[in-house]
């Protein structure tokens, strides 16, 4: 692909198209209107949608976009595939529906855009993350495991590891969101009583099993309850996985007591999706761990 700069996006609002394997794939970008452009250019987060829903939606289910504008980065939500517009899914593993059946490779999508996006606005390289809710969630442990050079920290929102197994090229700082009442991607694995797909979804524990040891983390975590501001049934323990040597990343754990398939922080519209904690503001949480990692130059 050539590398021949394009006119530069201005801030606000861009639905854009981009060719990926004989597929026309959409993504949305927000740059920040409030916040100025860091002299080495912006930090980048992909926003990965749930299965069975789309780019437009996820924007209304997290508003990263709107935490984004304040605190100064540039959000992408890239749209899945799939016969319907409303119904997208990724090709995460074992995981899920259209995209995994077709076989379409959603890591080269991604691909395509870390050299796209650099043509269209100054982006820092050393500062490029990745979330996601449910398969968005199992999207980002794809690509964290796959592009480890291209991504700076990962963390996945109520979606487990799409795969048996992980080896990225090189340790990625980790932190995994999850409630313990999820009925979709339950906390424990098997199939969830809410599962549109009634898939055998692996536990978080099979995750974090697996991310400790590719980080080369610390096995034995400190564990911290976090304060309950809000009486709503639910509470938060943060367990973090240190790095163990300058050869190593953190693994960070968020489990969410009594949260349901749901974005800390953010009311869902459709009670289906089990309870939502007000005693975690999941943007401000990721991105507070994002700002710590960077890729070494």
């Amino acid at each position: 692909m050539t590398t021949t700069p394009i006119k530069e996006l201005p801030p606000g609002r861009h639905r854009l198209t981009i060719d990926s394997d004989d597929r026309e794939r959409e993504f949305w970008v927000y740059i920040p209107t409030q916040a100025q452009q860091p002299e080495a250019g912006w930090p980048l987060v992909f926003v990965f949608h749930g299965g069975l829903s789309n780019a437009p939606t996820m924007v209304r289910f997290c508003e990263m976009n709107e935490y984004a504008d304040a605190a100064g980065f540039v959000t992408v939500f890239p749209n899945g595939t799939g016969r319907l517009p409303t119904m997208k899914t990724w090709n995460a593993g074992m995981c899920c529906g259209y995209a995994q059946r077709e076989d379409v490779n959603d890591v080269h999508f991604v691909e395509l855009l870390l050299a796209d996006l650099p043509r269209r606005m100054a982006i820092d390289p050393t500062r490029i993350y990745s979330t996601g809710m449910s398969n968005g969630g199992m999207m980002s442990y794809l690509l964290g495991d796959k592009l480890a050079d291209r991504f700076a920290a990962i963390a996945p929102v109520g979606g487990t590891m799409g795969n048996p197994t992980c080896s990225p090229s090189r340790p990625v700082p980790l932190m995994h969101i999850h409630g313990t009442d999820d009925q979709f991607v339950r906390w424990e694995g098997g199939v969830g009583s809410r599962s549109k797909s009634k898939l055998h979804f692996h536990s978080v524990d099979h995750a974090m099993e697996n991310w400790i040891a590719a980080n080369r983390a610390q096995t034995t975590p400190s564990i911290e309850s976090l304060p309950v501001e809000v009486n709503d049934g639910t509470s938060i323990e943060r367990f973090i996985y240190a790095a163990d040597g300058s050869d190593s990343a953190e693994v960070v754990l968020l489990k969410v007591h009594g949260g349901g398939h749901t974005w800390p922080g953010k009311e869902s519209r459709l009670e289906l999706l089990g309870p939502t904690t007000r005693n975690l503001d999941a943007n401000q949480a990721i991105w507070e761990f994002f700002q710590r990692h960077r890729l070494p130059n």
